[in-house]
């Protein structure tokens, strides 16, 4: 049982003690994981809150720096479109975040220097065989080879892929992931500047397609085969129109939600809280 499994009514109070965590992103107001994690801080007294932070890509340096001064600021998460850029912002970085190449939380270390990991794919993966698709042996395309994405392929492979097909619409930033991954998991991983999906048993969305009302679908869904499971990692809402259409067609279906349920007990874990 996770954390956030066990029910969950106390609210977190804020005092001039407790300790500050930030969540970075841009767009910010999708994010869930205050409303996941300050609930389980309040319920185990843990003197600890989460905020979310906006920041654009822009101001990502000059926020990061400002706030690694708060002292009592003991971490960050990231999330889009930050995850990529924030390596270059931590003192050390952990081997799965290095091959990623992006991290999604950074911790304060007793001597102030800043460690980087991701948690992004470990939560994914966990969340789909809880779901009973466990990925080994399957083939999968990930479309989105940015932040979350790279962290998810790399989770996939870890847990057993049998090929990893690669998608994205940077065909740098493909290239730079296909030229990291390949020499770990020889053979398994492939590139394709568009969707080929006839052949798949995991076809996952790991792009920001779907946040927003309008977007188009990240891949179709036709041309799927019948048995393939089809994943979102968007998060709110919590049927995208990518898992609405795999939904009318009869395909089974994997949200964001438990990608992030997932990783709670992971980030308390890391943060020592």
């Amino acid at each position: 049982m996770t954390a956030v499994d066990a029910p969950v009514t106390a609210v977190p109070a804020i005092s001039g003690t407790t300790r500050l965590y930030a969540l970075l992103g841009d767009p910010i107001t999708q994010v869930r994981a205050p409303g996941l994690l300050n609930p389980v801080l309040a319920r185990r007294g843990t003197d600890a809150v989460l905020v979310p932070v906006h920041v654009t890509a822009a101001d990502l340096e000059a926020v990061v720096r400002g706030l690694r001064q708060m002292a009592n600021l003991d971490g960050l998460l990231v999330t889009v479109p930050h995850k990529a850029a924030v390596l270059a912002l931590a003192d050390r970085v952990t081997d799965r975040a290095r091959l990623a190449g992006s991290a999604n939380a950074l911790r304060r270390e007793p001597d102030g220097t800043w460690t980087a990991d991701t948690f992004d794919g470990d939560g994914f993966v966990r969340g789909l065989v809880e779901a009973g698709h466990d990925p080994r042996g399957r083939r999968v395309c990930v479309v989105g080879a940015g932040g979350a994405g790279s962290a998810i392929a790399v989770a996939l492979l870890d847990a057993g892929t049998a090929a990893l097909r690669l998608v994205d619409t940077d065909p740098g930033r493909l290239d730079t992931l296909h030229r990291r991954l390949s020499p770990v998991y020889p053979g398994r991983v492939s590139t394709s500047a568009r969707p080929i999906l006839d052949d798949v048993d995991l076809a996952v969305n790991a792009t920001p397609l779907g946040l927003r009302p309008g977007d188009p679908l990240p891949f179709p869904v036709t041309g799927l085969p019948t048995h393939t499971v089809v994943a979102d990692i968007i998060m709110t809402p919590a049927e995208t129109a990518l898992l609405r259409a795999a939904y009318l067609r009869g395909l089974p279906t994997q949200p964001g939600l438990p990608m992030l349920g997932h990783q709670i007990d992971a980030y308390l874990e890391f943060f020592g809280l």
